[in-house]
């Protein structure tokens, strides 16, 4: 990771020793104390459609206009790539060099692996979503992923356009309507397969969270809520994947009393626990003990880390959607 990516986002302290840390960081940034102790994680986080990262003391504000969403960072963690008026731009971890990339429209984005492809929800040939790749550099073509039907026909010309992520206390009607429609997507980490909202499983069911495969197309579904797949209501959302790629998470929502919270399971959705707390949202993961998610602190939004084994809390910044360099 270069110096500008390290002194330009906040880094997390001491991953591994998390079940030791259960105390708050500051209203607006971490401690210095915390934020020397590093393994080489960083953190990118919007709030207000604002996206920031921070040294650990002092935040920088990356983009100007308050029209941002979904930072992802590259796998080299040296660049992010991130919704900027529904489109797909990419700058760099700093903050410099911000250029579009996607050629329409589009829901959270995730790069490759191998660093080359940027995959992103978009409205398929079907109707419905769909995910789509295009090359990291700009100015190539989109090319449909999935649904694989999809991949020798022309992306229909309708716009597709998501809301802009909200900052909440609680989970308010006007948020969980956000993120039943919330439709980032994530690669794996062997680049084999995509994690997505919706697929084939939306012909029996109402939603649907789906993992596909990139080479032959085919999908499974993991998470599925009313029609004929479940008899409860509710949706699975924003997918991210454990480093190992053994295991995926996503946001849960059932409309039975339940709360939001996020989800963690097998890639086939066996073995199935929550991870974190209540109203949790968001989470990405920082190697395979500590995930970072979006929670409820100090009235609001704030980015924290949650120790995947004991459930130690560390609230980081105040933000949502976060992302974690490798």
């Amino acid at each position: 990771m270069n110096g500008n990516a390290i002194t330009k986002a906040i880094t997390l302290a001491g991953f591994a020793a998390l079940a030791g840390l259960g105390t708050m960081i500051g209203s607006t940034a971490a401690t210095a104390s915390t934020a020397t102790a590093t393994d080489g994680h960083t953190v990118a986080y919007v709030r207000a459609g604002v996206i920031y990262s921070s040294d650990g003391t002092t935040e920088t504000r990356l983009t100007e206009d308050e029209v941002n969403a979904r930072p992802r960072f590259s796998p080299d963690g040296t660049k992010l790539a991130y919704l900027h008026n529904n489109t797909v731009w990419v700058m760099n971890a700093d903050g410099g060099d911000k250029h579009q990339v996607s050629d329409r429209t589009a829901g959270g984005p995730s790069w490759s692996p191998d660093g080359k492809w940027i995959a992103y929800a978009a409205l398929s040939c079907t109707g419905g979503p769909g995910v789509f790749r295009v090359g990291t550099v700009g100015g190539t073509a989109s090319e449909p992923l999935f649904p694989a039907s999809c991949r020798d026909q022309a992306a229909p010309e309708v716009a597709y356009v998501m809301e802009q992520p909200e900052e909440a206390t609680t989970v308010t009607p006007n948020l969980v309507d956000r993120l039943r429609t919330d439709d980032a997507v994530a690669w794996s980490p062997d680049g084999s397969k995509i994690a997505f909202r919706g697929g084939e499983c939306e012909s029996i069911a109402d939603n649907c969270l789906s993992i596909g495969n990139v080479v032959a197309g085919t999908e499974r579904a993991i998470d599925y809520y009313g029609g004929g797949g479940s008899g409860t209501s509710g949706f699975g959302v924003v997918p991210a994947w454990r480093a190992d790629g053994q295991k995926v998470a996503w946001t849960t929502y059932t409309e039975d009393g339940t709360a939001v919270r996020v989800t963690e399971a097998d890639l086939d959705g066996a073995n199935r626990r929550q991870v974190g707390a209540a109203d949790d949202r968001e989470m990405v993961y920082a190697g395979t003990r500590t995930g970072v998610l979006t929670a409820a602190h100090q009235g609001h939004s704030w980015i924290t880390a949650v120790n995947l084994a004991t459930g130690a809390r560390t609230p980081l910044h105040q933000g949502s959607q976060p992302t974690v360099s490798a």
